[in-house]
């Protein structure tokens, strides 16, 4: 330690004994980077600072938004409107001055991943949509950097450490060989809910990964998969293996940045904005398709649209007709981005669109007022 003061800040945890002085010396050392502000990085970042990260990178292009505070609570009502980014290194440096701080309040991509990545010892995945979980995953294999990954939705949420190699087994496995495709039907946390403290619990297990694996301690989760259930206090894990399904991803630096991520999640569709929405609905030949299930708020009274899940439409899109324009929407813009490629697949048409940000944005800007 370079001083008392320091000594007296780490002290609970260079009082253990498989931590130490060396252990405190290599979390000064290290550099890790937080992809993500949210629900799962809020509590990674406020712990790593307050065990005494060197370096911490967080990554977010979002403003901090009235119904993130409901868990992401490093954030406050005052702080409604600005960049998360700007906030959370504020806060985190009024938490731990020792620790510096790189923000980037950019939208992580194909085309600055590599970069930003290169020059950090681990990333934290604290994304929420699979877009952007696999491009982080590809990006640190290529550039063979740890990963720890989490992910939450409603009562329950996951954990596990990639792209690190067992010495025991000699082994390595990434986001990947858990999930070699995206998954054709997924809800985001805005769709199907989260308990506020879901995200806290996973991503103080995320900062607790980060931290066995750069002092060495413990045994962290490589090749594992824990999930835990809130609801009944249960814990499970199970191993994960090389998959032989894991064929189609970006092999070299070159092809990672010309690989389409959205196409890849079923993402890469066209979207309507609000505005074009509104437009749309003073015309005779639009169809629109409410794709939530059937007892999802808002309700929607305002204009004439089919109620038709989306957990029903692969079956039932024989009801629908390719003759006219049709708009799809959900609450959030996720569900709606998947039921466009059904619709265009079934119906071989163009003519099928997603509104943008979902129903629920579309009431935040009242529109229907």
């Amino acid at each position: 330690m370079n001083s008392n003061k320091e000594h007296s800040r780490y002290q609970r945890q260079i009082s253990l004994k498989e931590f130490g002085e060396q252990g405190q010396q290599k979390l000064q050392q290290a550099k890790v980077l937080v992809v993500g502000a949210g629900g799962l990085g809020c509590p990674a970042l406020q712990y790593l600072t307050a065990a005494g990260v060197g370096l911490i990178g967080i990554v977010d292009h979002d403003c901090v938004e009235l119904s993130n505070l409901q868990r992401q609570i490093l954030y406050t009502t005052e702080d409604v409107g600005r960049p998360k980014v700007e906030v959370a290194a504020k806060r985190l440096i009024a938490l731990n001055p020792d620790t510096k701080f790189q923000t980037y309040n950019v939208r992580i991509t194909n085309a600055n991943a590599l970069e930003m990545i290169k020059d950090f010892d681990l990333v934290i995945d604290g994304s929420d949509n699979f877009s952007t979980r696999y491009l982080v995953n590809d990006a640190c294999v290529l550039l063979d950097k740890p990963l720890v990954y989490g992910a939450v939705l409603r009562f329950e949420g996951q954990v596990a450490v990639f792209n690190l190699e067992d010495k025991l087994s000699n082994i390595k496995t990434n986001y990947r060989d858990l999930f070699p495709e995206a998954p054709e039907f997924s809800l985001s946390c805005s769709e199907a809910g989260v308990l506020g403290v879901v995200p806290g619990i996973i991503g103080t297990m995320q900062a607790t990964e980060a931290l066995k694996v750069i002092t060495g301690i413990g045994k962290p989760l490589i090749n594992k998969l824990l999930t835990f259930n809130t609801l009944n206090n249960s814990f499970y894990d199970f191993d994960i293996v090389n998959s032989e399904l894991n064929t189609v991803y970006p092999k070299t630096k070159e092809s990672f940045k010309e690989f389409n991520y959205e196409q890849s999640c079923f993402t890469s569709v066209t979207e309507i904005s609000k505005e074009e929405f509104d437009n749309s609905l003073k015309e005779s030949d639009v169809l629109f398709i409410d794709v939530r299930e059937v007892d999802e708020l808002p309700i929607v009274n305002d204009f004439k649209h089919l109620k038709l899940p989306l957990s029903r439409l692969k079956v039932e899109w024989n009801s629908i007709t390719a003759n006219e324009r049709i708009i799809v929407f959900c609450n959030s813009g996720q569900r709606s981005l998947q039921a466009v490629n059904v619709l265009r697949g079934h119906l071989s048409t163009d003519k099928v669109f997603s509104l943008k940000g979902g129903i629920a944005e579309y009431f935040l800007a009242d529109s229907f007022k």
